[in-house]
Order: C-alpha cells, then sequence, then structure tokens
C-alpha cells in the first residue's frame, strides 16, 4: 500500500506589506523557513585545537634555537684564530725594548750587587779622662759573613779608642777589633749589632784577573758615600811603601779607579759583583796626597785567611 505524503502543518508567516518605499528598504528581509525536516546541520569554521597550539609554539622556538646556534657558529668561524708566537717575535720585541730603554751600566750593577755589604767605619781617639775626642778616622769596611764580621784596613783603626760602623740600611753600631794581619794592612771588626738583612759580599779569586778588567771601588773618600768609581786593573803583584816608610805591602792589584783618603778597607770589586781585593793605598808623591791615577788594593785571598777563611 502507499504512503501518505506527509506535509507540514507550519503556515509561513505572512509578510506585511509595505505602506512605502523607506518602510519597505527598512524592514528586513524574511528568511526562509527551513522545511520541516530538513536535519543537514550548517558548515561552521572549526576552532584550532589546544594541541595544534602547542606545537606551534614548539615549532618558533626551535627556529629560534637554531637561528641563536647559528650566528654563534658564525661568529667563532669569523673569530681570528690566536697567532703563534715564534723566536722571531720575541727577538723582535726584545729589540724593541732595547731600543725604547735604557738598562743599567755594568758598573751600576755591580755597585747595586755589593752596596748592602759596605759600611763604613769610624775610628775615635779619646782624651786620657775618656771625655774628650782628640781624633778620628774615616774609613771603609765591607762585610764578608753575614753575622757582621767586617773587613777593613788596619790603619783606619789602628789606636781607636771605640769604632763605630754604620750599615748600608743606616743602623749604626760599635765593633771590636778580633784580627789583625799588619804584613797585608788588614784587620777582622766584630759589630756589635746587625741589621736582620744583612748580607755578605760575594767573594771571588785573583787567579784569573788581567790587566784591563773593568773593576768598581766603593767606599767613603773623606767620609762622603757611599761612592763608586769605575776603572780597570792596571797591574798585579806590585809593591807600596807607605810615604813614612813605616808600611811596606807587596803582592798588591793595581787599579786606575779614583780613590781617595776614606776609601781605605774598602771593596774592589768585578763587574760580577764580586769582590777581589780591599783597598789599602793610594800612590801619592805630591804634598796634596790626593789620587793620581794609581790605587792599590790587597788581593782577597790574603783577606780571606785573616778571618780564617779557607782559600779559593
Amino acid at each position: 500500500m502507499p504512503r501518505p505524503a506527509l506535509y507540514s502543518n507550519s503556515r509561513a508567516a505572512r509578510r506585511p506589506v509595505a505602506h512605502d518605499a523607506a518602510a519597505a528598504d527598512a524592514a528586513p528581509a524574511a528568511e526562509p523557513a527551513a522545511a520541516e525536516g530538513d536535519n543537514a546541520p550548517q558548515a561552521v569554521s572549526p576552532a584550532p585545537s589546544a594541541l595544534s597550539r602547542r606545537h606551534a609554539r614548539a615549532l618558533w622556538s626551535m627556529i629560534a634555537v637554531l637561528c641563536v646556534l647559528l650566528a654563534a657558529s658564525l661568529g667563532l668561524q669569523q673569530r681570528p684564530a690566536p697567532q703563534r708566537i715564534t723566536q722571531k717575535d720575541i727577538d723582535a720585541a726584545v729589540l724593541r725594548t732595547l731600543e725604547t730603554t735604557t738598562p743599567p751600566s755594568a758598573a751600576a750593577r755591580a755597585v747595586d750587587a755589593i752596596a748592602p755589604s759596605v759600611v763604613r767605619v769610624v775610628g775615635y781617639r779619646i782624651s786620657g779622662n775618656g771625655k774628650e775626642e782628640v781624633g778620628r778616622s774615616v774609613g771603609t769596611g765591607v762585610v764578608i759573613v753575614d753575622k757582621g764580621i767586617i773587613l777593613t784596613n788596619l790603619h783606619v783603626v789602628l789606636g781607636a779608642d771605640r769604632i763605630v760602623v754604620t750599615f748600608h740600611d743606616g743602623l749604626e753600631t760599635a765593633a771590636s777589633i778580633t784580627g789583625a794581619q799588619p804584613e797585608n794592612d788588614l784587620a777582622v771588626l766584630q759589630a756589635h749589632k746587625v741589621p736582620d738583612d744583612l748580607a755578605a759580599a760575594p767573594l771571588r779569586s785573583t787567579q784569573d784577573l788581567r790587566p784591563g778588567d773593568h773593576v768598581v771601588a766603593v767606599g767613603f773618600p773623606f767620609g762622603i758615600g757611599p761612592s763608586a768609581s769605575a776603572g780597570v786593573v792596571s797591574g798585579l803583584q806590585r809593591e807600596f811603601t807607605s810615604p813614612e816608610g813605616n808600611r811596606q805591602l807587596s803582592n798588591l792589584i793595581q787599579f786606575d779607579a779614583a780613590v781617595n783618603p776614606g776609601n781605605s778597607g774598602g771593596p774592589l770589586v768585578t763587574l760580577d759583583g764580586a769582590v777581589v781585593g780591599i783597598v789599602t793605598a793610594i800612590l801619592n808623591p805630591t804634598p796634596a796626597r790626593t789620587f793620581i791615577g794609581i790605587g792599590f788594593a790587597v788581593p782577597i785571598e790574603h783577606a780571606a785567611s785573616a778571618v780564617g777563611m779557607p782559600p779559593f
């Protein structure tokens, strides 16, 4: 049996008749009624899901990281490689330093090496009542043992009632004679006080000393100093007789570094800063008794034996 057709019982709303054109324009157009039984869904744009948004953020983060890594890689590639220093570079740097800096002379370096060991020696003669100074002699000494053992000339301290030594740092103290070697005009002193950092002078044998070798004399000429003068060894195994005739010295080092009264007992030093002799006399045939170019020093071997030090 044929199925009867079904009809909707809803009626379409009657559209009102516009009375004028304005009203007609203002009136909204009525949408046609959907047919009953029309179940087709209307098309709607789907909203992006939260999962898609997370994936997008991760992708952009990864792109940013890759950009940073790429920039760093390019920066490393553009950075110049460290230059390797060669011997040629070192030589050039040394040459530039020598051209722009004036190094100290060999004589100045020798003085610096020996200066902490040089002392001023003053011998005082006191009147019979012990209250008045009636004379004094000024000379030089050199520390050869850091306990305060000092070498000087015997004629500087001979007959002194009181001996005072002044060290490089300014410390002034009394000293006593502990030994003497009259044949070489040498005296050994022991200082009663010593600086904490007192340094002994290095000593060097005279066996390889030759005329023409450069030397420096350090001392207190006329009490002024410490003073330094440079010269050369003029000769070896010289003899000297004092003007009064009461001193006869032999096997001396002759030198031409300027020395004067007050240098007696001071060190004669090679350019490597080692003591090779003790200045003891100057040749002064004139009444002025000043330096005319010839000085004498006792070889350090004799000086060391005065304090019982072994020979070189």
